[in-house]
């Protein structure tokens, strides 16, 4: 969690002394106006490292608590949560959108999860991918909630974690459509904030309740 006395959307770096934010960049796409503001305010505020996250995000890092107010509004971007306790981002490959591998739109998809599920309080981080063909490039089998698609629709997968104690998701469902994979999210974060315990990761709590007693309670 952030130090209380931390400037909005920041937390703090290794030098104790300095701060970095994550501008909110939903399924990892931006435009050259905001590629214009990043590159803008980390020359107006001698921001020395902007980083590529592994969540496609570009964090910030370096800056002195006193300005990160103005950088935020020099942005005019959401703040992307990166350690509090919800859900921090929405990855996804380009699916149909470019790839010639993508059979389902997983952008779309990717989006819609992000406007309305990032944010959302939880007992831990939880994080999200989304596929759009089998190959899995958004990683979903190592996320606390993923998604790729076939031609037969969206396979979702619950529980995975690609920390230093990983687990491979389990699959909960297959064929589903956009609206059904929306439900089933909001379902399966809905009986985990519940019943999680503190902090309790969604693997560990699988882990915990066991898979049959999860699929008995977000699927009926």
């Amino acid at each position: 969690m952030p130090e209380q006395n931390s400037p909005k959307g920041a937390f703090i770096q290794r030098d104790k002394e300095t701060y970095a934010i994550v501008p909110r960049t939903p399924v990892g796409l931006v435009t050259p106006e905001l590629l214009e503001k990043i590159a803008g305010v980390a020359r107006k505020y001698d921001i020395p490292i902007i980083k590529i996250t592994s969540a496609q995000r570009m964090a910030l890092v370096g800056m002195k608590p006193e300005v990160v107010d103005n950088v935020w509004e020099d942005l005019g971007t959401g703040i992307g949560p990166a350690v509090e306790k919800c859900v921090h981002y929405v990855q996804a490959c380009p699916g149909t959108t470019v790839c010639k591998f993508g059979v389902l739109d997983s952008l779309n998809l990717g989006l819609r999860l992000e406007k309305l599920l990032v944010g959302f309080e939880l007992p831990a981080k939880t994080k999200i991918g989304v596929s759009g063909c089998p190959f899995n490039c958004g990683e979903g089998f190592v996320r606390d909630i993923g998604v790729f698609g076939k031609r037969s629709g969206w396979t979702f997968i619950f529980g995975g974690n690609s920390g230093g104690r990983p687990r491979i998701g389990d699959i909960l469902a297959e064929g589903l459509s956009d609206d059904q994979v929306v439900e089933l999210a909001q379902k399966c974060l809905n009986y985990y904030k519940e019943n999680a315990k503190n902090l309790e990761r969604t693997a560990r709590f699988i882990q915990r309740i066991g898979l049959e007693e999860f699929k008995k309670a977000v699927l009926g």
